[in-house]
């Protein structure tokens, strides 16, 4: 019989809490709406709401008990677990759950890419032993020690995501996560509203060593703050650095990729190993992504050809990358939905993609592309230099959303401009009436312009299935 992940004298201990009355707990949530039978139920409370108001339906849900700073009404008899912070207990929780582990850790941020190269790295591992990892991206203040707190003492490897907005963030989480391999994917403008530079933000992901003792830093040494990122790895006293790229100095070295509709082939060298490998996603940034993957297998102790071998079975999250064949009644299109989140790097990359994504007959390569959030006072330059790479990569269609891309709009080929729309919402009866046989699309924007919209009202105008390589 497996053991429950939390008691009420674990949770107690852990928490600094008093428990009302024995309970056995096999997971932990903070949503009332998701949460499942068995579940510890934290009742944080935040700007807008108070967990304490949806108590006694995480109860009604079949959640084992509640932390709670007070009994909530119609509670008196529940199994509560009364703390001073539930924010405090929930990082409690983590600590308690990272002292008791056993498993090798590895932490992943960066500008971009973060949420994918954590997923493949837990891909990587699961087949080589019981692995956790923080879902979708859990990876704030309330992410990442949620996602400690789910951690089972018996885990041989955890995944996690650090994600932040201002600096001294990502410091609090690194050391709940106290990682022996961090991964930084790359330093890019994301986030400037809230940074002076590119260099704050470099200074800002460093951070992520100072929860670290010993251990192994892997950088992308195609960047140009690798040598400022090496430099506070060894200032705080991480083990080893490994860089990886197609730099000649890199460690994990993309010597050759070929990216086509179906994935990636991979030629690579990994600390003077010879690498072949294909990857069940489209792309040069997942081939990178694939070599930090890889070099961070090696520093946990894993096996890497068992890796590389799962890494042909990576598909493209929602809103990250995964395809769909829809059958609409214009004909079928296939869809590539990058919806979740946009970057000056991470557009250049889907653009990418959609320009080695090959058309069927009379199809075109169609992006659509809305505003890309807190960029600052460079934002409508950075707008603007799409231009750039959808021209130089032969896209015949382009259709925009929300306010900034005017910026492109003015810099695009009349040939090229399908529209723009202030919203999602107005964009999807003129992209889906322009739609026909054999089209590519790729929807990508920032998450507040709410393009995930335009790509559920495509698939609900047809029929469709994500497709497999």
């Amino acid at each position: 019989m497996t053991a429950p992940l939390w008691t009420a004298i674990d949770a107690a201990a852990a928490t600094k809490g008093q428990a009302t009355r024995p309970f056995a707990a096999e997971g932990v949530s903070i949503d009332s709406r998701t949460v499942a039978k068995g579940d510890l139920f934290v009742a944080l409370k935040g700007p807008s709401f108070d967990g304490h108001d949806y108590v006694a339906d995480a109860l009604a849900k079949g959640a084992a008990a509640a932390i709670v700073t007070r009994r909530p009404e119609g509670c008196d008899d529940a199994p509560l677990l009364i703390v001073e912070n539930t924010d405090d207990a929930l990082s409690g929780l983590a600590r308690a759950a990272r002292r008791r582990t056993r498993a090798k850790i590895a932490a992943v941020t960066g500008s971009v890419g973060k949420t994918g190269t954590k997923e493949a790295l837990a891909t990587a591992l699961a087949g080589q032993g019981k692995t956790a990892h923080s879902p979708g991206n859990l990876n704030n203040q309330w992410g990442l020690p949620l996602s400690l707190a789910r951690l089972p003492a018996d885990a041989v490897y955890g995944v996690f995501e650090l994600g932040m907005n201002h600096a001294g963030e990502i410091a609090q989480l690194t050391r709940l996560a106290q990682p022996d391999v961090a991964i930084i994917t790359t330093i890019a403008p994301v986030h400037l509203e809230y940074f002076n530079s590119t260099f704050e933000i470099a200074e800002a992901k460093a951070e992520i060593f100072e929860g670290m003792s010993g251990g192994t830093a892997v950088l992308n040494r195609d960047n140009a703050y690798f040598p400022l990122l090496a430099g506070h790895a060894a200032g705080r006293g991480v083990g080893r650095v490994v860089g990886f790229g197609a730099h000649p100095d890199a460690t994990a070295r993309l010597q050759a990729c070929e990216v086509d509709s179906d994935g990636t082939s991979v030629k690579a060298n990994l600390d003077g190993k010879e690498l072949r490998y294909c990857l069940g996603l489209p792309g040069r940034q997942w081939a990178l992504s694939s070599l930090a993957v890889l070099a961070a297998t090696a520093a946990l102790g894993a096996d890497v050809e068992i890796a590389m071998e799962a890494l042909t079975r990576m598909e493209g999250l929602d809103g990250r990358g995964r395809r769909h064949k829809v059958s609409l009644p214009s004909g079928a299109i296939s869809l590539i939905d990058e919806s979740y989140n946009a970057s000056p790097v991470s557009m250049r990359a889907a653009i990418d993609v959609l320009a080695a994504s090959k058309p069927g007959a009379g199809g075109r390569r169609i992006a659509v592309l809305g505003d890309m959030l807190e960029l600052g006072p460079s934002s409508a330059a950075m707008h603007a230099a799409l231009a750039e790479a959808l021209t130089e990569n032969g896209i015949d269609l382009v259709f925009l959303v929300g306010k900034q891309m005017a910026e492109l709009e003015r810099e695009l080929p009349r040939a090229m401009r399908g529209g723009r729309s202030a919203t999602a919402d107005e964009a999807v009866p003129q992209i889906i009436a322009q739609l026909r046989e054999g089209d590519v699309v790729t929807v990508k924007a920032s998450h507040g312009i709410r393009t995930d919209r335009i790509v559920r009202a495509i698939l609900a105008a047809g029929r469709a299935a994500p497709t497999r390589h």
